[in-house]
């Protein structure tokens, strides 16, 4: 049976894309990397995959590893957001990690303040 690299959905066989982030399905997982949960603290939250995802990969082309932990089942959609999705680093990463989102997020909202005097 096929497998999402990504969201970790098992689907029939037949079904070549995942349904829910376009990414090509594998015969079989990777190995599951453990995690020593005193080794990540969690940087941000948000409800949005999209959001978590766009600031992972700003995170790493920084030099600064990051994991998604999410909270979402797609299989249970229920109105509003209700779940939480976190983004985790190192320890040793974190005072870089926030400093880049502090700055990030600067930047987006000088961007935003000057589209609406255009």
């Amino acid at each position: 049976m096929p497998f999402c690299p990504n969201c970790k959905y098992e689907y029939v066989n037949g079904i070549d894309k995942c349904p829910d982030c376009g990414a090509d399905l594998v015969n079989e997982l990777p190995p599951e990397i453990i995690l020593n949960e005193a080794d990540w603290v969690v940087v941000y939250t948000t409800s949005f995959d999209y959001e978590a995802e766009m600031l992972k990969g700003n995170l790493e082309s920084a030099g600064i590893s990051v994991t998604i932990l999410s909270q979402k089942d797609s299989n249970f959609p229920t109105p509003g957001d209700l779940s939480i999705i976190k983004l985790l680093v190192k320890k040793e990463d974190a005072d870089n990690a926030v400093s880049f989102l502090n700055e990030f997020k600067k930047n987006l909202e000088s961007e935003n303040q000057e589209d609406e005097t255009e």
